[in-house]
């Protein structure tokens, strides 16, 4: 299971962080656009290195040699001028598409890539797609990419999810916007590991 950070600080976040991964977090994608540099130094020093192999870059990619980091994500924009530089010393890379289509067209090198919204966005209002997802899933081809599903998720459609066809979920308004960010993904998690 994937965790986003929310975009902009939220209190308590890294004792959350740290929390998350202490009931089994798989990956935490470090989503903080509006970062600087030195922020997302401080960010990644107060999650700590023991956790560098569960961290995902979005942005500052650079920094990932310096707290070695392996995976870095692309945005769907962003995927478009990938610099060579940033293949050679990471291991793992992901992206965000918006359709299946998109994801259908997806080159081998990434491991896995959102696609997204699934559901109608809990940490976006408004923020729908224009698809059914869940119907558009049926004409997948591209099944060397892991197929995760992202925006919506909570602990009621998890299980609808996975049963039609999405690799795993990722998660963050049911996290990030929940008076108990713990409890509720333990509970998506437990549906999540019974796949």
């Amino acid at each position: 299971m994937i965790v986003i950070t929310n975009p902009i600080p939220v209190p308590n976040e890294i004792s959350i962080i740290h929390s998350l991964f202490a009931e089994g977090l798989s990956l935490l994608h470090i989503r903080k656009p509006d970062f600087t540099e030195a922020e997302m130094k401080l960010f990644v020093l107060a999650i700590g290195s023991e956790f560098k192999d569960r961290l995902v870059l979005h942005s500052q990619h650079h920094l990932a040699e310096e707290f070695e980091i392996n995976r870095i994500h692309y945005s769907e924009l962003k995927r478009k001028s990938i610099p060579d530089r940033f293949w050679k010393p990471i291991r793992y890379y992901s992206t965000s598409t918006h359709s299946i289509e998109a994801f259908n067209a997806l080159e081998t090198d990434f491991e896995y890539a959102f696609v997204s919204p699934v559901y109608p966005s809990i940490s976006k209002p408004n923020y729908v797609s224009e698809t059914n997802q869940i119907e558009a899933i049926k004409k997948r081809t591209n099944f060397r990419t892991k197929l995760v599903a992202l925006g919506g998720l909570s602990s009621e459609n998890i299980q609808q999810t996975l049963e039609n066809g999405f690799d795993d979920v990722a998660l963050l308004g049911t996290i990030w916007h929940s008076t108990n960010p713990i409890e509720n993904f333990k509970k998506c998690q437990q549906i999540a590991h019974s796949f």
